[in-house]
């Protein structure tokens, strides 16, 4: 008769749904030696143990090598920031320093010259020199910045058309004669006279332009520049009062109107047409900075209030969520093919509006011309088929996992409950955000530091041959002019670069393994307290009572007081992990330009592996800090027991918990979209009561404000789901415990609540002396 009476329970319980029956995972009973088998695989099941009624008590340290460790590491790390206090200095990026490693305006001698000025300021845009040694271009110190536009580099050009004509057999044509005064406009280097090394037959720049020119001993052109953070910078890049035909009128005084080298027609009109399209990117760029800057300063109180709905409507979203969560997670399913269909309606709509206009195709003139391409037929068709495509895959996930979705919803109905149980959860992520923000905070002011822990680097230069040393030797300053006696000869000891020592290159690294190892042990103590907190109301047999007084406070004093070895040993091998990953993105660059393709594979399938090898363990880490936190295991064991209990649940982790997961980012994804949709309207002037009400600043690139809304309300959205998310999975986690320790009986009944027993499929046995009128009074009574 018993056996009868559980067959039928368990055939009925596979018509509602066996994915979350315990049997279910069971290996067929045909032969013992395959039962064994299978269970040395995926381990033991959970047996009932009568003293377990939820997070243990009773506890005691956990992994205390890798809690000393870390401590020692953090100890380490304070060191590395005294050391980078002491030796660098972040004021070098600040103070203008000359070629010679003098401070403008700072320096013994240089008190009057506090602008800085560049010999070539088109250098400093070659991003790869500039990350490995800053602006290679020479710089002096000035008392003032050029007030006009020179370019003696057009005294060359002369001299070669001179030089031209004599080799034709032709007269001098042009002749080269230049006058003191221009001679005087030159900017060189100290003690550099550009007229005595052009005039003196012992020079090596006797009759040579060209050499001194591409020694870089002087300025080969400067423009009217005007002071910006004590550097000289071209006026047109500062004010609108110079534009790129004004600096060239000064020029026109060298070059005919219409001279020809080889055959080759050079014009002041072709220099300034070349130089033009150099300057049109920056100019577009500052134009657009410019309007951007003044859109976000019209309309800032706008995103405050944005990000304060996104905010409101999270939490709504989640409260509501507590007693409809099935209609809430439903609706939003279909707010989002409303959304969608709506879209693709906007699309259809401006595709036909647009069917007779003619529009050339817009030039990439930066995002000025982003109207242009609204303009467009084939921008709304693209549109319109990214929307359609989007709207066919969320459809048939909906009907293909329809029934699992059911079982998702009431894990997050579970999850809704235990949250509104406890509303302080919803704000403890501030915490760790702030400790985040902490963290990487610390992290780039010991990076900066290490940066400019440069030391100045001397060389010998100018040094006649019967010199003690050779040009080009390293020297001491200081100490140059004693120890070699340089009186009556040239030789100097003059400053060459900053340079690193070598082993600031590993200080860097190791600073990084720190902001990986210690951002990530924060994240991980936030998720073993959520998870202590969440449990608690799990393994509550009686939700309105069981659950202990500020189950949250108790299980981060839990957390700190017990399980930092544990936390610092998950938060290691992730780090570990990531710190790999870094050093393959270095291997990587070191072999740009490379021709080992071989090598490049290599790298690239390694960075594959790895990147989903920290996927895995980060969901490995946090399952296994859920079991610390109601078991108050050690690191290593609850990593084991959670992926036995994962595996042998494998087709209901696969399911449940990325379904949730999608669930809950379509939560998210419509909190986001209203807020998006409802600024969009707002100020494209279709919501007109509200128009009314709050007018719409002038704003010249308005969708800029809506994306920055947008990521904001999303970054919102997140964080308040991440706290939930974290609900569900130590909800589905103890719902697998619970259905392996207990079977239902009077002796062994289930924790889960009665909505997920009736949606699984089971229930608690009454006793026999239980009346059956308290059947339906509370879950807690039901057995």
């Amino acid at each position: 008769m018993n056996g009868n009476k559980k067959h039928r329970d368990k055939k009925a319980y596979d018509n509602d749904g066996a994915e979350f029956d315990i049997e279910e995972d069971r290996p067929p009973k045909k032969s013992p030696l395959k039962r064994n088998k299978k269970k040395s695989y995926y381990g033991e099941r959970k047996k009932y143990d009568p003293t377990f009624h939820g997070p243990t008590e009773d506890r005691s340290c956990t992994d205390i090598i890798c809690c000393l460790l870390f401590f020692v590491f953090v100890i380490g790390m304070v060191g590395l920031g005294g050391y980078a206090y002491y030796s660098g200095d972040p004021l070098t990026l600040i103070y203008a320093t000359d070629y010679q490693g003098n401070v403008c305006g700072k320096t013994p001698g240089f008190e009057t010259k506090p602008f800085l000025m560049y010999f070539d300021l088109l250098e400093c845009f070659n991003v790869a020199t500039v990350y490995e040694t800053g602006c290679p271009s020479t710089k002096i110190c000035l008392e003032r910045c050029p007030r006009e536009t020179f370019a003696p580099f057009t005294l060359l050009l002369l001299d070669r058309l001179g030089e031209a004509a004599a080799d034709a057999g032709l007269p001098d044509q042009v002749g080269l004669d230049i006058p003191d005064s221009e001679w005087d406009k030159m900017m060189c280097e100290y003690a550099f006279d550009p007229k005595a090394e052009y005039t003196d037959p012992v020079s090596p720049y006797f009759n040579n332009l060209d050499k001194i020119f591409e020694d870089k001993r002087c300025a080969a052109y400067y423009l009217k520049s005007e002071p910006l953070f004590e550097r000289c910078i071209p006026g047109f890049l500062v004010s609108n009062e110079s534009s790129v035909a004004e600096i060239f009128e000064e020029v026109t005084g060298y070059i005919a109107t219409s001279d020809t080298v080889n055959e080759i027609n050079i014009t002041t009109t072709d220099i300034e047409r070349t130089f033009q399209r150099v300057v049109n990117t920056f100019l577009d760029l500052r134009g657009f900075l410019e309007f951007l800057y003044q859109d976000f300063i019209s309309s800032w109180w706008l995103i405050l209030i944005g990000l304060a709905i996104g905010m409101a409507l999270s939490l709504i979203w989640i409260i509501l969520m507590r007693w409809i969560a099935g209609p809430m997670v439903w609706g939003s399913i279909f707010l989002i093919y409303g959304v969608l269909g709506v879209g693709m309606y906007f699309c259809y709509k401006q595709y036909f509006d647009l069917e007779d206009m003619r529009v050339s195709d817009p030039t990439f003139a930066f995002l000025a011309t982003l109207s242009d391409f609204l303009r467009l037929q084939k921008t709304w068709l693209t549109f319109g088929i990214i929307l359609l495509v989007i709207f066919l895959v969320i459809l048939l996930v909906t009907l293909c996992l329809c029934n699992r979705i059911r079982l998702a919803v009431q894990l997050i109905a579970e999850a809704s409950k235990a949250v509104g149980n406890m509303m302080s959860t919803l704000f403890f992520p501030i915490i760790p955000f702030f400790l985040q923000v902490i963290i990487y905070s610390l992290w780039a002011i010991i990076a900066v530091y290490l940066a400019t822990s440069h030391e100045v680097r001397y060389e010998v230069y100018n040094a006649p041959p019967d010199f003690a040393i050779e040009n080009g030797t390293e020297c001491v300053y200081e100490t140059f002019n004693a120890t070699y006696n340089t009186n009556g000869t040239t030789a100097t000891c003059v400053f060459v670069s900053y340079s690193l020592p070598t082993y600031t290159t590993y200080l860097q690294f190791v600073n990084l393994f720190g902001l990986f190892w210690i951002s990530n042990f924060i994240i991980a103590l936030g998720q073993v307290t959520l998870a202590g907190a969440f449990a608690s109301y799990f393994w509550a047999y009686d939700k309105s009572n069981d659950v202990p007084a500020l189950p949250l406070l108790r299980s981060f004093w839990w957390a700190i007081r017990y399980h930092l070895g544990s936390i610092a040993f998950g938060s290691l091998i992730i780090a570990i992990v990531k710190i790999i990953r870094v050093l393959l993105e270095y291997v990587q660059l070191q072999l740009k330009g490379k021709t080992n393709n071989v090598a490049k594979f290599l790298i690239t399938c390694l960075q594959c592996c790895f990147w989903c090898l920290e996927k895995f363990l980060k969901f490995l880490n946090k399952n296994a800090y859920i079991l610390v936190a109601i078991y108050g295991k050690n690191f290593c064991t609850s990593a084991k027991d959670a992926f036995f209990l994962l595996m042998r649940n494998i087709i209901r982790v696969a399911v449940i918990n990325k379904i949730t997961d999608f669930l809950l980012l379509l939560g998210t994804l419509c909190i986001v979209g209203l807020v998006t949709v409802a600024y969009f309207f707002y100020f494209s002037m279709q919501i007109t009561f509200i128009n009314d009400i709050v007018p719409v600043p002038e704003l010249h690139y308005y969708w800029a404000v809506i994306i920055v809304i947008s990521l904001g309300v999303f970054c919102i959205a997140r964080g308040f789901f991440s706290v939930f998310d974290m609900a569900v999975d130590t909800m589905f986690l103890s719902f697998l415990e619970d259905s392996e320790r207990h079977d239902g009986s009077p002796e062994k009944p289930y924790y889960m609540s009665k909505d997920l027993m009736q949606i699984v499929g089971k229930k608690n046995k009454k006793r026999k002396d239980q009346p059956d009128n308290n059947d339906e009074e509370s879950e807690t009574e039901d057995w």
